[in-house]
């Protein structure tokens, strides 16, 4: 059976926010192998629809950094599973996720502080 693993991605690591991500680098395991992958621009999409991009490439699992409520949910209805609080190299955590030694933070959430008409965007663990 074959499974679409999506990660957000940029210059070979883990995005570390879901919602602002540019890209997603998406991998097809087949028989617990990696046997393709492809880097797809994200420009365009925000977080309620990434859902929906991820679900139109045919992906069944997300692995992210940061990610707040709101994309999980989008996430869950799309019937996405994801782990977030993930950090490193794209490949290395997908290899982890293949042989089941993904490391992530199910608590890690992505929130935003309004400072001076600024947006500043960071991780924290809820």
């Amino acid at each position: 059976m074959k499974t679409f693993i999506a990660v957000t991605y940029e210059n070979g690591n883990v995005f570390q926010h879901f919602g602002h991500t540019e890209e997603v680098k998406i991998y097809e395991i087949e028989d617990k192998k990696i046997v393709s992958s492809k880097i797809l621009s994200t420009t365009g999409y925000g977080h309620g629809a990434l859902a929906t991009f991820l679900k139109n490439n045919k992906v069944d699992v997300l692995i992210c950094g940061g990610i707040g409520g709101g994309a999980q949910a989008a996430l869950m209805n799309a019937n996405i599973s994801f782990f977030g609080g993930v950090t490193g190299k794209a490949d290395e955590v997908v290899e982890a996720y293949v042989k089941g030694t993904l490391e992530y933070n199910p608590d890690r959430r992505s929130t935003r502080l309004h400072t001076s008409h600024t947006w500043i965007t960071r991780a924290v663990v809820c």
